[in-house]
């Protein structure tokens, strides 16, 4: 299995939900179970059913969490600050437009709040640049035309 690039925030981030989801949200559905148990008969208790599949979906993802924390693979800021690389913050112009990416791994990357993947076609044309350096990124119908203003 391919490793999943990851930030140490973001891996931090995956930690906290798979304890909420351990102790917080496993206790809640527990509990839901239970009083739909003492209603009576659970064959037609949609209360019990409701449970039983939201159980469902928090151990698939206990699983599925537990399953990228272990494939996953931190990635630091560039040794070159100068330079965009994984975790780097990047403010750059379009359109006369500006612009602010975090490259992120694609776990914890939310493209609406400027978190970028590094596997993102974004991304992969910013890695490498320094301030002042243009960047092309091809689009469906066009050609995006970058330029890095700033690198953190």
């Amino acid at each position: 299995m391919e490793k999943l690039l990851i930030t140490k925030n973001g891996l931090k981030k995956l930690s906290e939900e798979l304890n909420y989801l351990k102790t917080t949200k496993r206790k809640e559905i527990a509990k839901r179970i239970e009083e739909a148990k003492e209603y009576g008969d659970i064959s037609e208790s949609s209360e019990y059913e409701d449970a039983k599949n939201e159980q469902a979906l928090i151990e698939s993802r206990i699983a599925e969490i537990n399953s990228m924390i272990r494939n996953s693979k931190l990635i630091f800021g560039s040794r070159d600050k100068n330079r965009v690389g994984y975790g780097s913050e990047v403010e750059v112009k379009i359109n006369n437009l500006k612009k602010k990416f975090k490259i992120v791994g694609l776990a914890e990357s939310d493209p609406k709040n400027g978190l970028i993947s590094c596997n993102s076609p974004i991304a992969k044309a910013f890695l490498g640049l320094k301030k002042g350096d243009p960047a092309e990124v091809k689009a469906p119908n066009r050609i995006l035309r970058y330029r890095i203003l700033n690198v953190k």
